[in-house]
């Protein structure tokens, strides 16, 4: 035994040890492999980041190129072709705006001096707009040989057929018009649809990390995916800083915030296209590599613990076993089956609890048995307290009624007091349901109603739907008795006994009360602790007897309460479980005065 229990602690030491270091090991690979990985994922989100602002320069270079070919069409095609004087240009300018007028909002020609010389689509210019006042006009004058691009400006150079207004894009440059012969200067305008250059960015902003807004070569922003909260002052960007990037990767820190920034310059235009990413979304999406790492090296972990618990459970297991067995015969479950298997010492230990666990069921079945004949006695014992004296009073009243010759009276008594006893009998049963106890006591009540002439008035209050349940027999008539002789036996008339049955909750409660002279407070403690302190009448069932019939029966919080005042009446109410009659006796027929 010394050997075996040094070799298993030698074991359970390697085992630890051995979990210990894998613990170890794993989780300095986890931090190295999750360092390296950090990086890698840095690295290739900028790369990424800088493919997508690429691609995105890209697009937006071919959107102004065919804003360039368009112009370029127009003048070199078109423009430099003609003596204006006898070909005007509205012909070739609507067609080449059909052509293009999901890109354009207009295109137009003007004199050095602002007048128009045609426009498309074909519209009426606006009042009061001095065309060599605009942006536009001016650069296109200022440096002749160059292409200008605006900021998105509103359109106001004509008046909308839907009164609609249209950020625009300006395309600008310097024309030579010829007319009759002589050559003159105009500035060719081309305006492109801003929601153009919107859409190719907003889809750019649909992937990768951060955001890439746009803006000119100084500084001012022409697209950017929060340009209304930009211009509503709500947040900031670092645009002007960003103005001076040459195109290439930057890390910088704008409001407490580190951002790897990505400059591309768009050509023809000088405007530049910058990506914010700021480092708090790697951040989001290590933590949920970090998760990732934690779960494989706590699954890791598990597997290692499950293989020492697998190689060791092959010894314990038969212990274990036993064990469960025995938690279950803890539980007072006596039905279970003690668990027989391993060595020999656990077989025999095993076959030692088995029997016990034989014996100590005999035991209790034997315990059940003496109790249930103890109950049973009991019951009978207070059942056969029942004194004769109500039978003697009501067979001298019969006499008495044939003797007068009240022979219907003597009949109805007779008969209620057949019926009274058939109910009483109950073909030797203790419970009966709460109809049969209820009949009884109206039988009883027909019989004193004839003794008590005109002493008092009965009122039954009792819910049908409480008179499929059950109760012990003999429980109401009592408590009526004790009604007429202490209530209302010496009240002429004024009397009233009232009989209720009801259902609350999980409860059933049946209540008599009468409007009697009532129980002094120092006796209702009695009433139901010791029946020699109360003097009896009628049957001479106390009710201290019934509340021990009802407790002795149905276990739980069930008997009786009672409620009482003096010169006000007494209320003597019973708590009966709910159980239904058909499953006590389910096959139970009916009584003839039933049917």
């Amino acid at each position: 035994m010394r050997n075996k229990f040094q070799k298993r602690s030698i074991q359970l030491i390697i085992t630890i040890s051995f979990t210990t270091i894998a613990i170890i090991a794993m989780v300095f690979m986890g931090i190295v492999l999750y360092a390296q990985f950090a990086q890698n994922t840095r690295e290739n989100a900028i790369e990424s980041n800088k493919q997508l602002l690429d691609q995105a320069a890209w697009n937006l270079n071919t959107y102004l190129r065919n804003m360039m070919t368009v112009s370029d069409t127009m003048y070199y095609s078109v423009i430099k072709n003609r003596d204006l004087t006898y070909e005007p240009l509205d012909k070739e300018m609507t067609l080449l705006y059909e052509a293009n007028k999901d890109n354009l909002i207009s295109i137009a020609c003007v004199t050095e001096d602002g007048a128009v010389m045609a426009a498309a689509p074909v519209a009426t210019r606006k009042k009061g707009i001095d065309i060599k006042t605009q942006d536009w006009f001016i650069q296109a004058n200022e440096k002749i040989e160059n292409l200008h691009f605006s900021t998105p400006h509103v359109q106001n150079l004509f008046d909308s057929s839907n009164y609609r207004y249209f950020w625009v894009v300006s395309l600008s440059r310097s024309v030579e018009l010829t007319n009759i012969g002589r050559i003159r200067r105009g500035v060719l305008l081309v305006d492109m649809n801003f929601s153009g250059i919107e859409q190719l960015l907003s889809k750019a902003n649909e992937k990768g990390y951060g955001y890439i807004y746009l803006m000119d070569r100084n500084g001012e922003i022409i697209y950017h995916p929060q340009q209304q909260a930009i211009y509503s002052n709500l947040i900031q960007e670092n645009n002007q800083t960003a103005a001076a990037y040459e195109d290439g990767n930057y890390t910088e820190t704008f409001e407490g915030k580190e951002r790897v920034v990505i400059v591309k310059t768009v050509g023809y235009t000088g405007w530049k296209l910058v990506s914010v990413t700021p480092v708090q979304e790697f951040t989001v999406n290590l933590n949920q590599i970090r998760f990732f790492t934690v779960m494989i090296a706590t699954i890791s972990i598990m597997l290692i613990l499950f293989g020492n618990a697998f190689i060791s459970s092959k010894v314990t297991d038969p212990l274990r076993k036993l064990e469960k067995s025995i938690k279950y015969l803890e539980e007072g479950n006596l039905d279970t089956d003690i668990y027989i298997g391993g060595t020999h010492e656990i077989r025999h230990l095993g076959k030692t609890i088995t029997s016990m666990v034989r014996q100590m069921r005999k035991l209790m079945d034997d315990m059940v048995a003496e109790q249930q004949e103890k109950r049973k006695s009991a019951l009978d014992a207070l059942q056969s307290q029942i004194n004769p004296h109500f039978l003697y009073n009501t067979l001298d009243s019969v006499v008495w009624m044939i003797e007068s010759e009240r022979y219907q009276e003597a009949i109805s008594m007779v008969t209620a007091l057949a019926k009274l006893f058939r109910i009483s009998l109950s073909k030797g049963k203790n419970i009966i349901s709460i109809r049969d106890e209820i009949s009884h006591a109206k039988y009883y009540l027909d019989i004193q109603k004839v003794r008590y002439k005109n002493k008092f008035n009965v009122r039954i209050e009792v819910d049908p739907a409480i008179e499929d349940y059950c109760t012990i027999k003999l429980i109401v008539q009592p408590l009526l008795e004790n009604a007429i002789y202490y209530g209302v036996e010496h009240m002429d008339g004024d009397g009233e006994i009232i009989l209720r049955g009801y259902e609350k909750e999980d409860y059933i409660y049946i209540e008599v009360t009468d409007n009697g002279m009532g129980i002094p407070k120092e006796n209702i403690e009695y009433l139901l602790t010791d029946d020699t302190r109360v003097r009896k009448h009628g049957s001479g069932i106390g009710l201290r007897n019934i509340d021990q019939r009802i407790k002795l029966y149905f276990k739980g919080d069930y008997g009786l309460t009672i409620e009482s005042e003096l010169d006000e009446g007494t209320t003597v109410r019973i708590c009966l479980p709910k159980l239904p009659y058909s499953e006590a006796y389910p096959k139970e027929v009916p009584h003839e005065d039933q049917k």
